[in-house]
């Protein structure tokens, strides 16, 4: 019986230390490590981000003006012409032949018009005599006008055949890029049917490219404003990129797309970008002004909206409910519930709750 009360007493007195362990030193919070940044102000461009295609600056389908035979190309496939160079020449003798005829004819017709104008003075002065009847005038008269116009069409066959005989000789009406001809030496081409070669002007180029027909009023606030450009990048290759100028604006909302068609245009001396090529196309409408920055890390969505975690002075943190705007490489701006140089959580948001201690390590330290 004694023994049952002095255990009592023991497991009493046990009891009675650890209630008033607890009661005098309750175990400290865990410091979760996070890494941090701290939000940054400075200017960046309100944007939108598009798809568009490159489109020559001129392009132009060669074909012949005149039937005949290729006797000769003269120049490479790809090459850089310049407008003027000689591309390819058609047997010029059949049109030659032509030319020479034409000038034969209106050699004869100019002799005989002169003759029939000689004609007219002599019956002129033999009607004031009253030696020939007006008939015989009228017909001298006839006559001499008939042999004029003959002449005259005598000279417009011979521009045509002088203009056909220089269609013998194909040049380039552009500078550009010679695509891979269409004929070879010898095969017979017939006037403005047989497509010769492709020319592309390369330098400068356009980007076409379309916006969703909801942002055409924001759109054209900066046209209007003369703010906007924009900018053409490869999705492979994000650096290589190039800034250009706004060139068109289509008429209209393409029907059933619900998109516009909008154009740029840009310096290509280079050849960085080449027709038919896909490339990405940021439409930079206007500049932000001392914009809020944030990594994009930092960014977390909780059943009340985006937020952030908010490195107080005592090294503790405050969730902060704000309002992100655009993506701006690895940053996104915060439009609303931040300030510059405040500190944020940028990883190690999983172990974190409102109050909880925090301690700042390198980024690889925390996973």
């Amino acid at each position: 019986m004694k023994y049952f009360s002095l255990s009592t007493a023991c497991v009493c007195a046990a009891l009675l230390f650890s209630a008033c362990g607890q009661k005098n030193g309750a175990p400290p919070k865990p410091v979760r490590p996070v890494t941090a940044a701290q939000a940054v102000a400075r200017d960046v461009p309100l944007y939108l981000d598009e798809i568009g295609s490159c489109t020559a600056f001129e392009s132009v389908i060669i074909q012949p003006q005149v039937s005949g035979p290729i006797t000769g190309i003269h120049f490479t496939d790809g090459a850089e012409l310049k407008k003027g160079d000689l591309l390819f020449t058609i047997d010029p003798e059949p049109f030659q032949a032509a030319l020479e005829k034409a000038a034969a004819t209106l050699e004869q017709d100019r002799a005989k018009h002169d003759y029939d104008v000689a004609q007219l003075k002599r019956s002129e002065e033999l009607s004031r005599t009253k030696v020939t009847s007006p008939q015989d005038l009228d017909n001298a008269r006839s006559t001499a006008q008939g042999s004029a116009a003959a002449m005259q069409a005598d000279q417009a066959a011979l521009q045509t055949a002088q203009i056909n005989l220089n269609y013998c000789s194909i040049k380039s009406p552009i500078d550009g890029r010679a695509s891979k001809r269409m004929v070879d030496t010898g095969n017979i081409v017939t006037a403005n049917a047989t497509p010769l070669l492709l020319i592309q002007r390369q330098d400068p180029i356009y980007v076409d490219f379309t916006i969703a027909e909801n942002a055409l009023a924001r759109v054209r606030k900066y046209i209007d404003a003369g703010t906007l450009k924009v900018q053409a990048s490869f999705s492979d290759d994000p650096a290589k990129s190039r800034i250009g100028e706004f060139n068109f604006l289509d008429s209209g909302v393409q029907q059933g797309a619900g998109t516009v068609r909008l154009r740029a245009v840009f310096e290509n001396k280079d050849r960085l970008f080449w027709p038919g090529q896909f490339v990405n196309v940021r439409v930079l409408l206007d500049t932000i002004k001392a914009a809020v920055l944030v990594p994009a890390e930092a960014l977390q969505v909780g059943n009340n909206g985006p937020f952030v975690f908010v490195i107080k002075e005592d090294k503790t943190v405050e969730l902060r409910l704000v309002k992100p705007g655009q993506r701006q490489g690895g940053d996104v701006v915060i439009t609303e519930g931040l300030k510059p140089d405040e500190t944020v959580v940028v990883t190690g948001q999983l172990a974190l709750a409102p109050g909880t201690s925090v301690e700042v390590t390198p980024q690889d330290s925390v996973k």
